[in-house]
């Protein structure tokens, strides 16, 4: 019988709910800052899938993260899935960072286009999501993954429903 080395890793994250109740009344430009100065802790699956905020301005935020074994599917690259969290959370937190105090979204519709396998070789990358356009009740953006040097490796467009807050909402916890 092969054996193998096990790993193992260990997350921990603060209480989103806290989190939630002490955003409220901000805006998403604020929201975000907060998260990005340290203020706000980062959500929880950010902490789960070892990404953090890069740059955020209004409109435009990126985020990044250093492949890593965890992050791999069975074909020793990294899960498409992964990919596509990083550059949905890019482009729906861009469009978060134009919206208004009592104002949500939510993904409707994420398209997102693989160019080339990420890897722990690849070394950090970052998605770069930007608002395409912000109506009065829906919302575009666009991102994309590319490394250190620039190179594209993957890239996506999304739709988002504008929406008044809720506790609990994905504008909430968006990140």
């Amino acid at each position: 019988m092969t054996t193998f080395d096990e790993r193992s890793r260990f997350v921990t994250w603060d209480d989103p709910v806290a989190s939630w109740k002490a955003a409220s009344g901000m805006g998403g430009i604020e929201v975000l800052k907060a998260i990005e100065g340290g203020e706000l802790p980062p959500p929880p699956v950010a902490r789960l899938l070892g990404f953090e905020v890069d740059q955020v301005s209004e409109g435009l935020v990126t985020f990044a993260f250093e492949p890593a074994e965890f992050h791999y599917n069975p074909l020793g690259t990294v899960h498409g899935g992964i990919l596509t969290t990083v550059l949905d959370s890019a482009m729906g937190c861009a469009v978060h960072s134009r919206l208004r105090a009592g104002l949500s979204y939510t993904t409707l519709e994420l398209k997102v286009n693989f160019l080339k396998p990420v890897q722990v070789t690849t070394g950090r990358v970052r998605g770069e999501g930007k608002v395409v356009h912000l109506g009065g009740r829906v919302a575009t953006a666009e991102a994309h993954l590319v490394d250190g040097d620039g190179a594209l490796y993957a890239h996506g467009t999304c739709t988002c429903l504008i929406s008044s807050s809720g506790a609990g909402s994905s504008a909430a916890g968006a990140a």
